[in-house]
Order: structure tokens, then sequence, then C-alpha cells
């Protein structure tokens, strides 16, 4: 065409024998976008352009896809999967900024609609992905965090964008900041985890944790399963006694590598070292209080465990807190250890 040729010939997708022909939806583009400046000077009106509507470039394309069994690879220019697709930290913190800086064309221009989904941006949340692009998409999805609790779920976010493929979707994200809205209060976490189960073998687990001293701990125990193992070793570490109320585990997304969101309701044992009994305003009769937690992770154990430690957790900072109102009801005449003087009267200091 520069040189003079008027008359091209192109396939959509650029289907064809061997290694095919040139792209129809390449072509196109490129003469929209280029024909009055790099084609200029050249035999005929010195402006090249064609009768082609690119908006219907993509739904074009998905319909040779389909009718021919062919499907497109992902890096393919123009429509392509991954060509409106923004995955490096750099690539998404210049696309919220500005959307010129790494795209000649829009989406939009060849019928893609990618509307307000991925930030508008066509931003993947992947393990490259920068706490700029996820704090973006929090805030989109109605998550204004400070910046504590952005750390937190970002540094959860890489912990499982490295073992998902694909990048995390919108329920993914909201699950992690489930996740780590029980994290506000961390005495224990766990730091290590390692399962053995089978038809033949007893199921047993490994739990490493770090308590509140800063000092990891780890003990072995058997169970019925290897969830229960799991939750018979952080029980035996953090030295607690409670009943498992509830247990319920769903899947965030479709596909093998889905995130499992875990929630657990646990109750203290009655007379048990964490006995959390209160009374009822309705019936005024002691009740044992219950504790909540919600864990996810791609692998369901994992998973499990943190949801567990996540309400035991809820249950050890609610009873430091009760010791520590118990003792400030005990004084209520605010005059602690203080003695009487004889032959002194009394007298009033106003701080």
């Amino acid at each position: 065409a520069l040189n003079g040729a008027r008359h091209l010939e192109c396939t959509i997708n650029g289907i064809g024998e061997r290694a095919g022909n040139a792209s129809l939806e390449e072509i196109v583009m490129s003469l929209a976008l280029k024909g009055g400046t790099h084609f200029s000077g050249g035999p005929g009106s010195g402006k090249l352009h064609t009768a082609v509507n690119p908006v219907y470039i993509t739904p074009t394309s998905k319909m040779v896809s389909e009718y021919t069994g062919m499907k497109c690879q992902p890096h393919k220019a123009i429509v392509g999967a991954n060509a409106f697709q923004h995955e490096s930290g750099i690539h998404q913190d210049g696309m919220i900024k500005d959307k010129s800086t790494y795209e000649i064309m829009t989406p939009e221009s060849i019928g893609l609609m990618r509307g307000e989904s991925q930030s508008g941006a066509g931003i993947v949340l992947g393990k490259h992905s920068g706490r700029n692009a996820v704090g973006t998409r929090l805030r989109e999805l109605g998550y204004d965090l400070s910046m504590d609790k952005l750390n937190a779920v970002f540094k959860r976010f890489k912990e499982v964008a490295e073992k998902k493929k694909g990048g995390l979707d919108d329920d993914d994200l909201e699950s992690l900041v489930s996740d780590q809205a029980g994290s506000v209060n961390e005495l224990w976490r766990v730091t290590g985890l390692q399962t053995t189960t089978g038809l033949s073998g007893i199921p047993t687990a490994t739990v490493k944790m770090m308590g509140p001293d800063a000092l990891e701990r780890y003990i072995s125990a058997t169970g019925t399963g290897p969830v229960d193992a799991v939750y018979k070793a952080i029980d035996q570490i953090m030295g607690v006694s409670v009943v498992l109320e509830s247990y319920s585990m769903n899947s965030v997304n479709e596909g093998i590598e889905a995130l499992a969101s875990t929630r657990v309701v646990i109750v203290p044992t009655i007379d048990g070292p964490n006995d959390s009994a209160v009374m009822d305003a309705q019936t005024s009769q002691l009740r044992e209080k219950k504790f909540s937690g919600s864990g996810s992770d791609t692998d369901i154990i994992t998973s499990s465990a943190r949801a567990y430690v996540s309400a035991l957790n809820k249950l050890l900072t609610w009873k430091i807190r009760r010791m520590a109102n118990g003792a400030e009801e005990a004084d209520t005449t605010g005059t602690k250890d203080a003695l009487a003087v004889e032959g002194e009267p009394p007298s009033v200091v106003v701080n």
C-alpha cells in the first residue's frame, strides 16, 4: 500500500493455509490510525482508508472463530484476548492515569465494550499487579480501606496471586477483603501447614503458628479427617477448648484453581479455660457467646485453618477486653489504693 498497491488480499483473523494470510483487522486499523500520516506522499490521493466500519471487527472475529472452530490466539493483535489486557504493575499505573499511554486505539473502536469491568482499563489483577491497581479496583467495588488495611489485603493478594493462574476477579478480591477483616486483632497466625491423609492412613496434620510473643510453635495431631486434625493441632498450640458449631465452605468462582471461602462458628466449652458466658438480655439467662471467622485460599485446608484461627483470635481478644473491663469495674470509687490519713480532712484534686 505504501508503494502504490490499492488491492489488498486479507482474511479475518488471518486464517488460511499454512501460515495464514494478512489479517483484515490489522490492515483496517493500521490505515485508520496511520493512513493520513505514514502513507501520505505516495501514488493516489496521499491518504489511504477503507470503507470497513471497525466497530464490527470484534463481533465478526468471534463469529468466524465460532463457525470455523479455529480459535484466535490470545496474543493476536487487535482481536486477541490479551490485546487490551494489562497485568504489569507499571502498565496498570499508566493505564489508570491515562489510557492512551499503552493503547494506540480504544477497545470500543473495534466493538469491544470494556465498560467498567477491569477498572475500565483492561487491568488484570495478577501476581505482577501493584498496590495502586488493587486499591483502585477495591474503591470501585465500594471498599474505601485505610492504608494499613489496604496493605494487609495487598499482602494477602500477592500470596494468592502467586498460586492462582489467570488473575483474580472481583469475587476473589472481595473474598480477600472479608478474609483480612478478621485479622485486625491478630494474636495468632498460621505460618506453616502440612497434612497427610488417605484411605489407609490416619489423617495427620503438622501446624506451625506464631503467637503474640513472636515465637513460632509447632505440633502434630491426628483426627477423623485433615481439617479435624488441623483444628486439634491449633487447639493445642493456642491452649483453647471450643466446640465447632458450624462449618461451611463455598467456591468463590468456577474452575480447578477457584478460591475457597470458609466460614466457621465456634462456642467456648462450658467451664473451660475460655468460658464466655454472657447474660441474655431477653431471657435473663446465661448463654455462651459465639464467635465466627472466615478465611480464603486456593487450598481448602489452608482456607479452613485461616477461618478457624480468625474465630479463635476474636474469642481471645474479647476475653482480654472483658478481663480489662472487669478490673476497671472492680474499683468504682476511683480511690484505688489510697489510704485515709488520720487527722487530715479529705481533699478533692481536680485535673
